[in-house]
């Protein structure tokens, strides 16, 4: 999908002062994007910060070893948001995603920007630069980068190294491209190495997720013929545990191993009594129109939601639409 980054680049030269935000609970593309387009705001000599609804995640701290991803209410405050001249969103176009930061864009009359390839989207009264075509919001913060012939120091290739990584699976996801290993290549070049990279990602479990995981997994189950897996996880399954909610991440997947599965997901209890549905699935089938029907969203083949509890309640609504995808 064509962009017009010339734009884009205009608007950042006729402001000084930045707010990066992303959706809650970021993962890699999120804090990599935004790390990677905050080391280019800076480059242009601009003022930056990056405000986020949530913290970010230890075993992503990797990523951001200069602590510039912060939390709202505990490092910068209120009119730390609105004394910006832009706002610019990476890696979602929700609301709901952008909770407490989010409230504060609606205060402000500052310039709002939207990077992001995810198809569901608010209006968010923005600039939009979306592709949903897009493997990563970090391969469009790099394409962006590269139309303007931009520098990308070793810091910035790690994050948006991870970022793309991470979003296509470790490159398996059929978002996969060969241009994606292009980028993937000139990441390297610019000092990104993948099997550090890997080693921090995938390779540093706590023997408290790895419990949390094979709890989870002997409770998978299957329906729809085979074709349909699932599992959750409860608040006592932390408790007893003793893995944190961050943990969960991937989990979801493993029921995509089973053979004959084409679609997964994985229910999360949260502490206000939500429960947190992640959904996922095979090429040939879209997840995201489920994910829509409990007001949320994403991509085809990875989508989520919040769904309202008590869990049993969650598992009947969740399955029954799920399994809506497999008629017989």
């Amino acid at each position: 999908m064509n962009i017009d980054w010339g734009s884009l680049a205009d608007l950042l030269r006729a402001h000084q002062r930045f707010v990066l935000t992303t959706h809650v609970r970021p993962d890699a593309d999120a804090l990599g994007s935004q790390l990677g387009f905050a080391g280019l705001l800076e480059h242009l000599g601009k003022e930056v910060k990056i405000i986020n609804a949530s913290a970010v995640p230890t075993r992503l701290a990797f990523i951001d070893p200069q602590k510039k991803c912060k939390q709202l209410g505990n490092e910068f405050g209120d009119s730390s948001v609105l004394e910006a001249d832009v706002h610019v969103i990476l890696d979602t176009s929700s609301w709901i995603q952008l909770a407490d930061v989010g409230k504060l864009f609606k205060k402000s009359s500052a310039v709002k920007v939207v990077i992001d390839h995810h198809a569901s989207s608010d209006d968010l009264g923005a600039i939009n630069f979306k592709d949903v075509h897009a493997e990563a919001t970090g391969a469009m913060v790099l394409d962006f980068a590269e139309s303007q012939k931009w520098p990308i120091n070793e810091e910035m290739a790690r994050a948006l190294y991870c970022a793309i990584a991470t979003d296509t699976g470790w490159f398996r996801f059929p978002s996969t491209t060969s241009a994606t290993m292009r980028r993937i290549g000139r990441l390297i070049d610019l000092g990104a190495q993948p099997a550090v990279l890997y080693t921090e990602l995938y390779e540093q479990y706590s023997l408290a997720r790895t419990r949390l995981a094979g709890r989870c997994l002997s409770r998978m189950m299957v329906d729809a013929d085979g074709r349909l897996a699932w599992t959750y996880i409860t608040l006592v399954d932390y408790r007893e545990t003793g893995a944190e909610p961050t943990e969960t991440d991937d989990i979801v997947n493993e029921c995509l191993r089973l053979a004959g599965v084409e679609a997964a997901y994985i229910l999360i209890e949260q502490p206000n009594g939500n429960v947190k549905a992640s959904l996922r699935s095979r090429v040939h089938i879209d997840v995201s129109p489920v994910a829509e029907k409990f007001g949320g969203g994403g991509h085809r083949q990875a989508s989520g939601a919040m769904v309202p509890g008590p869990m049993l309640e969650a598992q009947a609504k969740v399955l029954a639409a799920m399994k809506a995808l497999f008629p017989t």
